[in-house]
């Protein structure tokens, strides 16, 4: 895919990694919409801030009204709540369950007949290597990254006929809000790692181990 002339929408726009994403696109020369709650408060110049809450449905809908012209879906926003899925209560389970697979995949929905209708382009789908390396912790945010990632497996034969590519990236923390607590020494820049996951759009790959964390947990797999 030509990301030069591709027109993005990325959820969570706003900070960490989306911002990555928004940023290296317009640098690329993409048009920019940035689903974002407050657009009031985004600022990057040349990004198009459309407000969006991806766990409301209707609010989805409306975002893909308005960015009738997307061709590449980035599907980044999500939460970590740090929940046992044992201990931890069923409404902090479904909280992270809701945001980081039905919503994720609400958003693939909503936004799959505009990328068609567009005469095709790209999906990336944000996960992380906890799709695979799973802690007692972070449990529930395993769970919903694994059912994304086994998903995405699922769209790809159902979206290749609609001439769109998905691309899954998976990476282990970055310095972001979301991984707050993780020490330092454990974390990656998360620039490198958007570059990573547009270039693997842009490639047409499959799937994106963007870091050592990743490309580990993988191999665990097989272990």
């Amino acid at each position: 895919m030509d990301l030069s002339s591709s027109v993005a929408f990325i959820t969570g726009a706003n900070r960490g990694i989306g911002r990555h994403f928004a940023t290296q696109l317009l640098e690329r020369g993409a048009k920019v919409y940035a689903g974002v709650r407050n657009p009031a408060a985004f600022d990057l110049t040349g990004a198009i801030a459309v407000e969006m809450d991806v766990t409301d449905p209707a609010a989805v809908q409306r975002a893909a009204s308005t960015a009738g012209d997307v061709t590449l879906l980035i599907n980044n926003a999500g939460i970590l709540t740090q929940t046992s899925l044992l201990t931890g209560t069923m409404d902090e389970i479904r909280a992270e369950m809701e945001s980081n697979y039905f919503a994720q995949l609400a958003v693939i929905r909503a936004f799959v007949p505009v990328i068609e209708a567009n005469g095709g382009g790209a999906i990336l789908d944000v996960l992380s290597a906890m799709s695979w390396y799973h802690t007692v912790s972070e449990g529930a945010y395993g769970a919903a990254k694994a059912a994304s990632w086994a998903a995405a497996d699922s769209l790809r034969q159902e979206l290749e006929p609609r001439g769109i590519t998905l691309t899954t990236l998976l990476m282990g923390w970055m310095f972001t809000d979301l991984a707050a607590f993780v020490p330092d020494e454990l974390k990656s820049d998360p620039g490198p790692i958007a570059k990573a996951g547009l270039d693997g759009v842009a490639a047409g790959d499959k799937e994106v181990l963007a870091d050592g964390h990743a490309k580990q947990a993988k191999a665990l797999l097989s272990a």
